[in-house]
């Protein structure tokens, strides 16, 4: 791996983290090497943190330290009910008709809340992305593996870290239950749809999950699909432009110039810390799925244990283009420097690129996928 000084000042973009779960250190961010952290929330307890810490650490200045993100990740999808379809409201129906095996414990049951109205999240978030024009949705999924926390014990309680923001597991024995596929899929389309709509940009959790994400999305692109031509077909089509007259292509240009209209679909996705195999990337990269899909990778998920091998070949195999850095942490900081360094380092080694030009390559990825 390569030892040259690492060249910060050509910005550093962090695709995907999570520092408003310790706020006690976001006032660290502004200290930070890196240019921009793509902040997520994930559940009730931090969407408005999020929002608080663009607000409060963007200012008037052009350049953002935080760019917020707004979604509802697969973990906690349970709390939410969609009320957009006939089934259960009532919190007890609600959970038996959602999680597997359904719960039959009282205490367990008397823990969850009040399951939150599908209709009421996606107006809610729809109102945030309207405050931050370049804001992402995310992050949101799907997770086959996924447990939900178990009761809170009385040593869980007396060991509890009071500077992490509640709602998370919080090191709890994890229960039996799941939640549904089903329901999951129903709460992750609702958002994309909801990027498609305000034309924004999504990140996406997927863990045993790709080709369930893929079916997702196979079923928004439906009847959108970008045409394919052959290369006999575009040379066809070359020879007929170059009989044009000037006049004849300028108005042909505007003819097939792409509508701002919204879509069913968000236009750009990003595969957060992309743990699946070579081959499902070839489907998320068929020219001629009309949302452009990007893969972020970080030292945590992909570079530990038996995942490295499989993170290695991946990158291997993306575009150029297609390639993000993240560090997928709760802490920001220095820590969350280091990280970034190291998996920019390590992705430089895997693709042959010399320091500053992966950098470089890297940034300007991070832009095209946040703002088109």
């Amino acid at each position: 791996m390569s030892h040259d000084a690492f060249p910060w000042d050509l910005g550093v973009y962090d695709a995907h983290c999570h520092p408003t779960d310790t706020m006690a250190v976001v006032a660290s961010i502004p200290a930070m090497k890196t240019t921009t952290l793509t902040v997520m929330a994930t559940r009730g307890e931090d969407q408005e943190l999020v929002q608080q810490t663009a607000q409060s650490l963007n200012g008037s200045n052009e350049a953002q330290r935080v760019l917020p993100c707004f979604g509802w990740h697969p973990w906690f999808s349970h709390q939410i009910v969609d009320d957009t379809q006939p089934g259960p409201q009532q919190k007890e129906a609600h959970y038996a008709s959602v999680l597997t095996p359904s719960p039959e414990d009282p205490e367990f049951m008397n823990l969850l809340p009040t399951p939150k109205p599908l209709s009421s999240l996606i107006s809610e978030t729809r109102d945030r992305l309207r405050m931050f024009p370049n804001a992402l949705v995310g992050e949101i999924g799907l997770d086959k593996s996924f447990r939900l926390p178990g009761v809170w014990t009385p040593q869980d309680l007396e060991s509890r870290d009071d500077q992490l923001t509640p709602g998370s597991r919080e090191g709890r024995r994890l229960s039996p239950y799941k939640v549904k596929m089903e329901h999951q899929r129903a709460v992750l389309s609702a958002q994309l749809r909801l990027a498609g709509e305000m034309g924004r940009a999504v990140s996406v959790h997927s863990v045993q999950a790709h080709g369930a994400v893929l079916d997702s999305l196979k079923e928004l692109w439906a009847g959108h699909e970008r045409v394919v031509m052959s290369r006999r077909e575009r040379e066809r089509q070359q020879d007929a432009e170059g009989a044009l007259s000037d006049d004849e292509k300028v108005k042909g240009a505007k003819e097939r110039k792409p509508s701002k209209a919204s879509s069913p679909f968000p236009p750009r996705i990003c595969m957060h810390s992309y743990s699946g195999p070579v081959e499902p990337i070839r489907q998320f990269l068929n020219k001629s799925n009309p949302s452009d899909v990007y893969f972020s990778f970080s030292v945590a998920i992909n570079f530990s244990g038996a995942q490295a091998k499989k993170a290695c070949d991946v990158i291997k195999a993306l575009p150029d283009d297609r390639i993000l850095v993240e560090s997928d942490l709760h802490v920001a900081g220095p820590q969350m420097d280091q990280l970034l360094e190291e998996v920019t380092r390590q992705i430089c080694d895997l693709r042959g690129w010399e320091l500053r030009h992966g950098v470089q390559q890297l940034a300007d990825n991070w832009k095209r996928f946040v703002f088109g």
